[in-house]
């Protein structure tokens, strides 16, 4: 708040006596640039330059007069009174006075040479050259500032002091209220005042704007919101959920056991899935050596692991499967032999060496789908036929990302 005690700044203009006489009635005065102090029979007699300086003050200040002169104030500004009807002189104006009539000599000598040639003429040349430099001296000198925000704090959020006053502004996710100082929750506005006083929030859930404020929940907060994820899987940025790859990051598999990381999880499977009569012959690849024992069997079965999202839009490409050997006028023919009793997938052949498994129903998920793929390879002029299996396991995810 603006508080202006009685303070004295000679404002625009500035005269003054030039001689005094206490033995002569008539009065000696230099008029300066507006406002004057003529010396009457040994008494000094003001002149209220607010009433015959025309437009005394600029910028729309108020224009106070006082012995001896006038300043400028804003107009909400405030001023100390006595009772009586002129405002009570200042130590300044005291001293000009017992100056004026005491001794006009000495008055010429301290107060023009000290005061006039060196005050007036910077006070001149600032009127001339810069009207703004003035007035923000003359605030500096004139006013006394008040910072509410240090004293009372009385804004609910974040206090900005000005001069004269102070303004209030709110966090996000609220706007300023019609108090003018407490904050209300509206998704992220801010808004300012003057001079109000608190009062408890009401907060906005933005949670119910739209299904779309996070990928997979968003919990409201006093004057915000954020989004979190679920149990395996971590939040990227600030609103999308990234799988978190526990066979990286720490998982609980066994030393004979694998870690296979799918979205949403992780699962352990064997390291050696063979069972008899096959015998592991490399990584995820069973082989039966015994010709007897196999007698109707694939000579060799290949385990592969894969994982989709739930939900995934359809048809969609999901895994190629390729011949590792080409012989000359061999014929391949691909099919699902197991695990496809829900007609959730099919084969489409690409080539004589390949195949792409496709997805034509969406899966939910968590789930776990095995598939036997089969590549029958033949060749009817040497009545050769022969098989491979391809073990797909197939990981749904429990949600669609």
């Amino acid at each position: 708040m603006l508080q202006v005690a009685v303070c004295v700044c000679v404002c625009v203009c500035v005269c003054v006596c030039v001689a005094c006489k206490r033995a002569e009635v008539k009065a000696v005065c230099v008029i300066g640039m507006g406002s004057h102090l003529c010396c009457l029979s040994e008494r000094c007699s003001d002149i209220n330059e607010c009433v015959t300086v025309p437009d005394a003050c600029k910028g729309g200040m108020r224009c106070i007069n006082h012995f001896g002169g006038y300043f400028c104030l804003p107009q909400n500004a405030q001023i100390i009174v006595n009772d009586g009807a002129e405002p009570t002189a200042p130590p300044f104006v005291n001293q000009f006075v017992s100056w004026c009539v005491s001794d006009g000599n000495q008055f010429v000598n301290q107060f023009v040479n000290q005061f006039v040639n060196q005050f007036v003429n910077q006070f001149a040349s600032w009127c001339v050259s810069d009207v703004n430099q003035f007035v923000n001296q003359f605030v500096s000198w004139c006013v006394s500032d008040i910072n509410e925000c240090e004293s009372s704090n009385p804004c609910q959020h974040q206090c900005y002091n000005i001069l004269g006053s102070f303004i209030c502004q709110c966090e996000q996710g609220y706007q300023l209220a019609a108090d003018q100082l407490s904050c209300q929750g509206l998704g992220g506005g801010r808004g300012c005042s003057l001079m109000v006083f608190a009062d408890v929030p009401a907060d906005v859930d933005e949670c119910s704007f739209s299904s779309y404020m996070c990928q997979w929940q968003c919990v409201n907060q006093p004057g915000g919101y954020e989004c979190v994820c679920p149990d395996g899987y971590q939040l990227q940025g600030t609103r999308m959920c990234q799988d978190i790859n526990e066979c990286e990051t720490g998982h609980n598999c066994r030393e004979d056991e694998t870690c296979w990381n799918y979205f949403g999880g992780f699962r352990c499977y064997p390291r050696n899935p063979c069972h008899e009569p096959y015998v592991q012959t490399g990584e995820g690849r069973c082989s039966c050596q015994a010709v007897s024992a196999c007698r109707g069997l694939p000579p060799s079965i290949v385990y592969k692991y894969m994982s989709i999202t739930s939900e995934r839009s359809v048809p969609a490409d999901v895994f190629q499967i390729q011949a590792t050997s080409v012989f000359p006028n061999m014929h391949n023919t691909f099919r699902i032999k197991a695990g496809n009793e829900g007609g959730q997938f099919f084969l489409r052949r690409s080539s004589n060496v390949s195949a792409m498994l496709v997805m034509a129903r969406a899966l939910g998920g968590p789930r776990e789908h095995v598939l036997d793929l089969e590549m029958v390879t033949q060749n009817a002029a040497l009545s050769y036929r022969s098989s491979s299996l391809l073990r797909l396991t197939i990981i749904v995810g429990p949600y669609a990302f």
